[in-house]
C-alpha cells in the first residue's frame, strides 16, 4: 500500500538513504582490503553487523528451520561476498557496482531453471541488453573481462541465488532472526579461517571500514529499506533503489576512476536491462509471485 503522502515521502527518503549507504560500501571495502585480507575483513564486518542486530532478536521466538536454513543460506552468501570483496582488489568500484547489480537480471533465469519453465520474453531481452552492457563496461572491442570482473560476475550469480532462496523460505520465518542467523553465519564462516589468512592485526582504515559497513551498510541500511517498503509501492521502490549502482559509479568517478564513454554506455545499458526485468512489469501492474520483481540490494 502507498500510505499517506507524508509517510510515502519519508519512506522514499529512507529507501534513497539505504541506496546511498549500500553504494558507499564498494568504495569503503575497496579501500579496506588494501589494508586487510578479504576473509578476516568480512569476518569482522559481519560479526559487527550480527552484534548490532542481536539486541533486537534475543527475545524473539526462534524455530529450528530458521537456524537450519539461515546457516545454509548464510554459508552460500559467504562465498558471494568473498568473491565480491576479492574482485574489488582487481577492478574499479563503479564497475563492481554495475556488474553486481546484474543479479536482478540473473534472478529470473535461476527461477526459470528451478521451476523448469521458459524465461519470459522480457527476461530474454534484459539478458541481451545486460550482456551488451557488460561487454561495453569491460572495454568493448579490444577489451575483455579481467579477474576482478569475472569474480564480480560470479558474485552476482551467487547473490541472485541468495535472492531466490530467501524468496522461497522467508515467508514462513521471522525476518529479523532469519537475517541475524545469516549475518552471524557469514561472520563465522569468514572470521574463523580469517585467523589463519591474514589475521586481525590490520590497521585503522580496515577496522573503520568493517565498522561502517557492518553498522551502517548492513543494519541501518536494511532497516531503512524495510521501513521504506512499508509505504512506498514496489515499482517506485525499485526505481529509487537504482540509486545504488548510480551512486557507486558517481563516487568512483569523484575519487578518480574513469569509466570512459564505453564504460558509461555499458553502465546505462545495464540499468536499462534492470528496468526491463524489474521495473517494467511493476509499472504495468504485472506482478507475479517472483523474487525477480522485488527490490533487492547487495552492497
Amino acid at each position: 500500500m502507498s500510505g499517506a503522502p507524508g509517510g510515502s515521502a519519508r519512506g522514499a527518503l529512507a529507501l534513497a538513504g539505504s541506496g546511498v549507504l549500500f553504494a558507499s560500501t564498494f568504495l569503503v571495502v575497496q579501500r579496506a582490503v588494501e589494508d586487510a585480507e578479504p576473509l578476516p575483513f568480512l569476518g569482522a564486518r559481519f560479526l559487527i553487523a550480527a552484534a548490532v542486530l542481536y539486541p533486537f532478536v534475543r527475545r524473539r521466538p526462534s524455530s529450528r528451520d530458521e537456524v537450519r536454513l539461515g546457516i545454509a543460506v548464510g554459508a552460500a552468501l559467504s562465498v558471494s561476498y568473498l568473491l565480491q570483496t576479492t574482485g574489488l582488489r582487481h577492478t574499479e568500484t563503479s564497475t563492481s557496482a554495475f556488474i553486481t547489480y546484474l543479479l536482478v537480471v540473473i534472478v529470473p533465469l535461476i527461477v526459470a531453471v528451478v521451476d523448469r519453465r521458459r524465461p519470459e520474453p522480457r527476461v530474454a531481452l534484459g539478458v541481451a541488453v545486460a550482456t551488451a552492457g557488460l561487454w561495453l563496461l569491460s572495454g568493448g572491442p579490444g577489451g575483455g573481462l579481467g579477474l576482478g570482473e569475472l569474480l564480480t560476475l560470479a558474485c552476482a550469480v551467487g547473490f541472485a541465488g541468495h535472492v531466490v532462496a530467501v524468496g522461497r523460505f522467508a515467508g514462513r520465518l521471522d525476518p529479523v532472526r532469519f537475517t541475524f542467523v545469516q549475518l552471524l553465519t557469514v561472520g563465522v564462516v569468514c572470521g574463523v579461517p580469517g585467523l589463519f589468512v591474514g589475521g586481525y592485526r590490520f590497521g585503522a582504515v580496515a577496522w573503520a571500514g568493517a565498522a561502517f559497513t557492518g553498522v551502517f551498510a548492513t543494519a541501518v541500511a536494511f532497516f531503512g529499506m524495510v521501513t521504506g517498503q512499508r509505504t512506498v509501492p514496489p515499482a517506485r521502490a525499485a526505481l529509487i533503489l537504482l540509486i545504488e549502482p548510480v551512486c557507486a559509479g558517481l563516487l568512483g568517478v569523484a575519487t578518480g576512476e574513469e569509466l570512459g564513454w564505453s564504460g558509461l554506455a555499458g553502465a546505462l545499458l545495464i540499468l536499462a536491462a534492470i528496468g526491463i526485468v524489474e521495473v517494467l512489469p511493476l509499472l504495468r501492474g504485472d506482478v507475479a509471485d517472483d523474487p525477480a520483481v522485488e527490490p533487492t540490494v547487495h552492497g
